[in-house]
C-alpha cells in the first residue's frame, strides 16, 4: 500500500461542497438492507494498517451508515462507536451489534468522550471539511489516528463509456453523464485535497498524507444493478426513471458479456492528532 504525499492531488478545481446537500446526504437509509448488502467493502490491509497506527483500540466511526466499516474494526478487536445522521441506517447498524448515536458529526455531542482513532468510509464529503476537522481534533486523543477513505470504482473502459452514454440520454444533468475513468480519479483526488485543506485550516493535526490500495472485483449483472440504487445520484430518483435506467444499464452489461469488471482504488487521507 504506497503512501502518496497529499500535495500530489489536484488543487486547481473550485471547492466542492456536497455536505450542503442534506437531502441527498440523508437519503441512503431509504433501503438500508440493500445498502448494507451491496456496497463494496474495504481491503483488510487498510483496516490492519489503521489499527496498527492508532495508539489504542477506541474507534469513532463517522457516517457509520449500516456499520460496514464499524463491524470490520470491531472484528479487529476495537471498541467502536458510530455516529450517523440517518436513524434508519443507525437502527440497522444497532441490529448488528454496533453502538450508534444519531446526529450529524458537526452537531454531535461527544459528552467529553475521546478516541484513539476516527475513521470515515465513503462519507467525509458529507461533513463540513473545516467544522468536521475541528470536531475531530477535539475528540481524538493526542497522537490519535484520523483516517478518511473512499472506494473509487472504475468499470472497464468500454462498459464505462456505455454507462456514460446511457446517463447522457436519461439523466443528462447527472455527473455520471460525463464520467470517464480519468474523471473518477480526478473527483476522488479532489475530495482528498479538499479534506486535507479542511484539516490544515482547522489545525491540530500533523500534515496529512495519502495511502492508496488498488484491488479488483467482478460483479455479475444482477449484483451491479442491485448496488446502483444505493448511490447518492440515484437514491431520490422517481421509480419510473430508476426502472428505465436500470433496464438500460442491464442491457449494456448483457451486450458486454454479462459481467462488470471493476478496478478499485481505496484512497485514504490520514494524519495524527498533535501531541498535547
Amino acid at each position: 500500500m504506497p503512501t502518496i504525499p497529499s500535495g500530489h492531488t489536484p488543487r486547481s478545481e473550485p471547492p466542492i461542497q456536497p455536505h450542503r446537500h442534506r437531502e441527498t446526504a440523508e437519503s441512503f437509509g431509504v433501503d438500508a438492507e440493500r445498502y448494507d448488502r451491496t456496497r463494496p467493502r474495504y481491503p483488510q490491509a487498510l483496516v490492519d494498517r489503521i489499527v496498527a497506527a492508532a495508539p489504542g483500540p477506541d474507534v469513532l466511526d463517522v457516517g457509520c451508515g449500516t456499520g460496514i466499516v464499524g463491524r470490520r474494526f470491531r472484528a479487529a478487536g476495537c471498541t467502536v462507536l458510530g455516529v450517523d445522521p440517518d436513524a434508519r441506517m443507525a437502527d440497522w447498524a444497532r441490529g448488528r451489534g454496533l453502538d450508534v448515536e444519531v446526529a450529524t458529526f458537526e452537531g454531535w455531542d461527544p459528552a467529553g468522550r475521546t478516541f484513539d482513532a476516527l475513521v470515515c468510509g465513503q462519507a467525509w464529503h458529507w461533513v463540513d471539511p473545516v467544522a468536521g476537522a475541528a470536531k475531530a481534533a477535539r475528540v481524538l486523543r493526542p497522537g490519535g489516528r484520523l483516517a478518511l477513505f473512499w472506494n473509487a470504482a472504475r468499470p472497464e473502459p468500454e462498459l464505462a463509456a456505455s454507462f456514460a452514454e446511457i446517463h447522457r440520454r436519461l439523466l443528462p444533468d447527472s455527473p455520471a453523464a460525463l464520467q470517464t475513468p480519468a474523471d473518477i480519479d480526478r473527483a476522488y483526488s479532489t475530495m482528498c485535497a479538499h479534506a486535507a485543506d479542511g484539516l490544515r485550516t482547522a489545525g491540530g493535526f500533523a500534515e496529512p498524507e495519502q495511502w492508496r490500495l488498488d484491488w479488483r472485483h467482478t460483479y455479475t449483472r444482477d449484483e451491479w444493478l442491485d448496488q446502483v440504487p444505493t448511490i447518492g445520484v440515484y437514491t431520490r430518483l422517481a421509480p419510473d426513471v430508476s426502472a428505465e435506467l436500470l433496464a438500460a444499464l442491464g442491457a449494456a452489461i448483457d451486450a458486454a458479456g454479462g459481467d462488470v469488471p471493476v478496478a478499485y482504488d481505496t484512497l485514504t487521507l490520514t494524519t495524527t492528532r498533535d501531541p498535547a
